[in-house]
């Protein structure tokens, strides 16, 4: 070969070679390199789904394999779950307001049931209306009031009511078996339980779920081309467990899940709860798992819909129970307790491009984290208020932390949670039975303690507080409860800094409700 060809090869082989690299190193990176997620530097909408009383464990993204929810599911493999996310109150009204205003229940002034929303706090509506957002809430909002608290639009269920009487929908025959009216305590709770799983007296297309999810596709329509704050907040799965003529029998009560509780329990469990049978038990799981069913169904109306309008893009979209349930769990069917049942709830977010798809997050988060996070993530200014925490440098990892401590709070028992990665703390004045229809009839048990090692006992069976060698976590725990209440509550200066460690927290765990017993308006 001649010397000129030659070099001609031997010139075109290495340039051959050296592409060949080049390809070789591209390949690699874009097999090791993580998934890009962008900044969300155009997401410019909030959507804020709750569902009532839903606990985690029952939900399939949270692994439960009987129940049916492959919305919810879908939209925790678009976006990020939070494994361990606590209402600050596992009573509706006082976690809803919570959750809206970034801010603890003691602070809103909405820590009993039947307590108004005072009007001058600022909800996440109030602040993004400042900013030009269109506001809605659609559903239940527990205001206690007819107070729009910063919503343009507020469609509840005495509207749904009136589209009935003018749009009475298919008649549902007489020969099929329906749920009679709720009349909680009134009835025995077999009853207003639903132990029976009966559905409500409606079917699908005219049921209320389904109409709030149509008001709530009619918001998105009308507002897609500007910002908006929509929350959607529905009443399932809550007591008695609504849905449809269409899901009656979904769920076999006897193929369904019931936790046995443990024997100091039996101390705590209200009377109306102590004559249900085992059958009636898993009747009334097996209802509550076809109200969630329903649930799920119709918040993927309101996912479908925000896809077919390219809205999901652009919008931050979260899904929350108000707080947990117990389902047998401790031998009881109801929230208001510190159990991890009733405190921990679903916390899903999605962001279409701008989340992570299907990451589980581990570390504890709390519900008055999601305003500030909710603002962050949309470029909207702060809001001087909240007390909560951005959960946007954990979702976009950059933090592997987010807090040392998680509190909640229940003041009509006059009750009070602080929980850290291993101990759960929970103090009770014990001044009186137990509150709003749940006596035990045992006479009030007075100032009670309890400690939990969440690790070793996740089901929460044996208090350890009387265990001497635990005094020091014990303390701790109570240091760290009396702190966030001075830190957080809207009267610190009231209690005494000089009351002993157990005066300060009866005196915290009083309800700061000026307005509790005032009619609402």
């Amino acid at each position: 070969m001649p010397v000129n060809v030659q070099i001609i090869f031997i010139s075109s082989m290495r340039y051959l070679f050296a592409i060949l690299c080049l390809l070789t190193i591209f390949s690699c990176q874009s097999l090791t390199q993580p998934e890009k997620i962008d900044e969300p530097d155009d997401l410019q909408n909030v959507l804020i789904i709750i569902g009532d009383d839903h606990s985690a464990n029952v939900l399939g993204a949270y692994g439960n394999e009987v129940i049916r929810t492959p919305n919810l599911d879908r939209m925790a493999a678009r976006g990020v779950r939070f494994n361990r996310a606590y209402a600050n109150a596992p009573l509706c009204s006082a976690s809803r307001q919570s959750l809206i205003t970034g801010r603890y229940p003691h602070a809103t002034g909405v820590t009993l049931l039947r307590t108004s929303f005072p009007e001058e706090q600022v909800t996440i509506a109030d602040h993004l209306k400042n900013e030009g957002y269109v506001t809605g809430i659609i559903g239940k909002n527990h205001f206690n009031n007819k107070k729009n608290h910063g919503f343009d639009i507020k469609i509840e269920r005495r509207d749904y009511f009136a589209y009935r009487e003018e749009n009475p929908g298919r008649e549902v025959p007489d020969s099929v078996a329906v749920r009679p009216q709720w009349k909680p305590f009134r009835d025995p709770a077999r009853i207003w339980l639903n132990a029976d799983a009966l559905p409500g007296n409606s079917y699908d297309a005219d049921d209320i779920g389904t109409w709030y999810s149509r008001q709530a596709n009619q918001f998105l329509t009308d507002n897609r081309d500007t910002s908006f704050c929509l929350v959607v907040g529905f009443h399932e799965p809550h007591s008695p467990f609504n849905f449809p003529i269409e899901y009656a029998r979904k769920y076999d009560p006897a193929n369904m899940p019931l936790p046995e509780g443990s024997l100091e329990d039996d101390q705590w469990v209200p009377q109306i709860f102590r004559d249900l049978t085992e059958e009636e038990r898993r009747g009334i799981v097996s209802a509550y798992y076809a109200s969630a069913e329903y649930l799920d169904k119709n918040i993927g109306l309101i996912l479908n819909r925000l896809d077919s309008l390219g809205l999901a893009e652009n919008t931050m979209v979260v899904y929350l129970g108000d707080h947990g349930y117990l389902l047998n769990d401790h031998k009881r069917f109801e929230k208001h307790m510190m159990w991890e049942p009733a405190v921990q709830a679903p916390l899903l977010m999605q962001a279409v491009g701008h989340l992570p798809e299907g990451k589980a997050l581990e570390p504890m988060a709390e519900f008055v984290d999601v305003v500030p996070t909710l603002l962050e993530a949309i470029k909207a200014p702060p809001l001087a208020s909240v007390q909560g925490k951005s959960l946007l440098p954990l979702i976009q990892q950059k933090a592997d932390t987010h807090k040392s401590y998680v509190f909640s709070e229940f003041l009509a028992d006059n009750k009070a949670m602080v929980r850290s990665d291993h101990w759960k703390y929970i103090f009770t004045t014990g001044k009186r039975d137990l509150a709003q229809g749940y006596a035990t009839g045992y006479p009030a048990p007075g100032i009670t303690h309890r400690l939990y090692d969440v690790i070793n006992d996740p089901d929460e069976t044996e208090n350890l507080y009387a265990d001497p060698s635990l005094a020091d976590t014990v303390q701790h725990l109570q240091s760290e409860l009396i702190s966030w209440f001075r830190q957080t509550h809207p009267n610190p200066d009231t209690v005494s800094l000089d009351a002993s460690v157990e005066e300060q927290l009866v005196s915290f765990c009083e309800p700061p409700d000026e307005n509790a017993n005032v009619r609402a308006q």
